[in-house]
């Protein structure tokens, strides 16, 4: 059933009347990719606009590697953009760039209270988080809205404001730069010829209760080794560090672990070089899949209907339990929405999956 959402605003925004828009983006990488559909509306729309985001550093190559967007802007909080004068100071630089249209992609208080000081005259999002009244093209946030998929949150949002909708696909694409990138942190490891890279992504940023187990990541591992001669590497930022670590000490096999070692721009272009990717519910597993890589997801604690990834060649492994998708940190019970999903079950996926992706990746 097809949702529409109603604007409270005073009046509709039309692409001749607008010629400079800011962009909030989101703060979780994840997140980030699912709304890029939303900024290509944007874009589409307000074709002869200039589109700048604001984006918190560790997101900030996700939009820049969108071609909708012809700048990004560094919300540096923490950093020179802390505390109240760190704030005024983000308030005077967007004041200076003389916006005339925000769209809030993200949903807090702040970021409505950041335009409003900054005087831009148009300032539109979702009602969320009690900001509707510092906007001025306020989007309802209905109860049928939270329960679709990330990419249509966002996207049916702009659609209300008067977007019209580029389609759900992302894509996100690096440049020969970036790809270069990624062959000097190959030759740095010794790796000069890698033909099947296999990427895993064992973390998580919201707590254990969405990290499958890993030891049995570290057992598909080596049946990948085994069955296919892959080299497989394992990737997150300096926070997964843990999880990659219990990975490799659960097999002798060698395991390329690079969490906290490439920054985002390299990550994204060394997986997109992957044949596969295999990733607990997390913002890797969205980069994976927006790049077109074959991606196995696995869910268990998360709802896939919501949040599982969109790219036609995604493979979702979950398991239907009663308390699942529970949406907690942590299981408070047996953790059986992992731990029904077995080591064959993710690997025999794997099995098909580089059969019928013979050429996916770059390695």
């Amino acid at each position: 059933m097809e949702i529409l959402l109603k604007v409270r605003g005073s009046r509709r925004l039309l692409p001749g009347q607008v010629n400079n828009i800011l962009i909030r983006g989101t703060n979780w990488i994840g997140d980030a990719v699912l709304t890029l559909p939303a900024v290509a509306a944007v874009r589409k729309t307000f074709s002869g606009a200039g589109i700048t985001v604001l984006a918190k550093p560790w997101v900030a190559d996700i939009y820049r590697l969108s071609p909708d967007v012809d700048e990004v802007m560094l919300y540096q909080r923490p950093g020179i953009h802390q505390g109240v004068s760190g704030l005024f100071r983000l308030v005077g630089e967007l004041r200076a760039r003389k916006f005339d249209m925000a769209i809030l992609l993200q949903n807090a208080i702040e970021a409505a209270l950041i335009v409003w000081l900054a005087g831009i005259t148009n300032r539109a999002g979702y009602n969320s988080d009690g900001r509707g009244w510092l906007l001025t093209h306020s989007v309802l946030r209905t109860a049928a809205i939270r329960e679709v998929h990330q990419i249509d949150y966002y996207l049916k949002m702009v659609k209300a404001l008067g977007c019209q909708s580029d389609g759900r696909e992302i894509l996100l694409k690096p440049g020969p730069d970036d790809d270069t990138a990624a062959g000097h942190v190959l030759q740095s490891l010794g790796l000069i010829d890698t033909p099947l890279m296999i990427g895993m992504a064992p973390g998580a940023t919201y707590g254990p209760a969405k990290k499958w187990f890993p030891e049995r990541f570290a057992a598909v591992a080596e049946k990948l080794i085994d069955g296919f001669g892959a080299q497989v590497f394992l990737f997150g930022s300096n926070g997964d560090k843990a999880s990659t670590n219990a990975v490799r000490q659960h097999t002798q096999r060698p395991l390329i672990d690079l969490a906290g070692k490439t920054n985002l721009k390299e990550t994204i272009a060394l997986i997109a070089r992957c044949r596969l990717f295999i990733s607990n519910d997390s913002g890797l597993m969205h980069v994976a899949s927006a790049l077109g890589i074959p991606t196995i997801a696995i869910f268990g604690s998360t709802n896939p209907v919501t949040t599982g990834p969109a790219g036609n060649k995604s493979v979702i492994v979950h398991r239907d339990v009663a308390c699942s998708p529970c949406l907690k940190e942590t299981c408070p019970t047996d953790f059986r929405c992992m731990d029904l999903i077995t080591v064959d079950d993710v690997y025999e996926t794997a099995r098909k999956v580089l059969k019928e992706n013979p050429s996916a990746g770059s390695g």
